[in-house]
């Protein structure tokens, strides 16, 4: 199944295609859990400065890995139907312009880190170089969903190290979210990559759907979405959530079952309402539903 044609960019003022570029307001996918962990490691709400600085990293982080994306996938984009009139390949921007972009982000992310603490300055490198190594995966082996889910489980592990400074037995129930993240958004990628699922196969690229088909991609994105929700269980427990928590983890089984109703192999006219929307829901569900517990219930 070929990907359908892109519809062409609208021009807009030049911050407004930076943001386009950027995906900007998918950055509700990683920062709720973000704020989560940002919450449980300050037993409540984070100092002022501490919350603006784990935002502003966790903006810049996403910001320089995206932006880095479309540098490296230029060709490929002008190559696709799906994605040829993405900003670099319809010459919306320049590729200087988007080089100065990774290293502005790159920069504030750092910078961000090293203000926070000592620890998460020491890791903003590496973090970075996981982020960004996501676009050379699919070169070289199927899978990248898998790393680009670890990408995102690092922001509420980062944000814990942001509050906490120190790695601590109590970060136990994090990795638990971390690892519910981790396979959450390689599920729903699985399901987003099978509409470049043709082109992957005739560009030489590796991903899931190109290798085994769509039908096994979306079974195995399934398998992921089924494990997500296992370990929200094991964090609402680990954490000691309650039952608004909860709820906001049923919510989320609720809406993951609806995004797989949405998409079948042989249709996935649907992908962006299952992709975009779903998905960006359950982020603030889940988020919500951890303030509302630890304020109204105490836990």
């Amino acid at each position: 199944m070929s990907a359908p044609a892109a519809p062409p960019v609208p021009i807009k003022g030049g911050f407004a295609r930076y943001l386009d570029l950027v995906k900007f307001s998918h950055s509700i996918f990683a920062l709720p859990f973000a704020l989560q962990a940002t919450w449980l490691a300050a037993r409540g709400l984070p100092r002022w400065d501490q919350l603006l600085l784990i935002v502003v990293a966790a903006v810049a982080a996403r910001t320089a890995a995206m932006s880095f994306n479309r540098l490296v996938d230029r060709d490929l984009d002008a190559a696709n139907p799906r994605t040829a009139q993405r900003e670099l390949p319809a010459g919306v921007l320049s590729i200087g312009a988007v080089r100065c972009l990774v290293v502005t982000a790159a920069a504030v992310f750092i910078a961000s880190a090293c203000l926070l603490n000592t620890l998460a300055g020491w890791l903003s490198v590496p973090v970075l170089v996981v982020l960004c190594g996501y676009s050379y995966i699919k070169r070289v082996s199927f899978l990248a969903h898998v790393v680009l889910g670890l990408a995102l489980a690092l922001a509420p592990l980062g944000a814990w190290i942001a509050i906490r400074g120190v790695i601590d037995g109590e970060m136990l129930h994090v990795l638990l979210l971390a690892g519910a993240v981790w396979t959450w958004v390689a599920g729903f990628d699985l399901i987003y990559a099978c509409q470049d699922a043709d082109f992957d196969r005739e560009a030489g690229l590796h991903s899931i759907p190109a290798r085994f088909g769509v039908a096994a991609a979306l079974r195995t994105a399934r398998i992921l979405h089924l494990v997500t929700v296992a370990l929200l269980v094991g964090f609402t427990l680990a954490a000691d959530l309650g039952w608004i928590y909860g709820a906001g983890v049923g919510a989320t089984a609720v809406l993951l079952a609806w995004e797989h109703s949405l998409v079948a192999p042989d249709d996935l006219s649907r992908v962006d309402l299952a992709f975009f929307t779903l998905n960006g829901w359950i982020g603030v569900a889940l988020f919500a539903g951890l303030v509302l517990d630890r304020l109204i219930l105490g836990t």
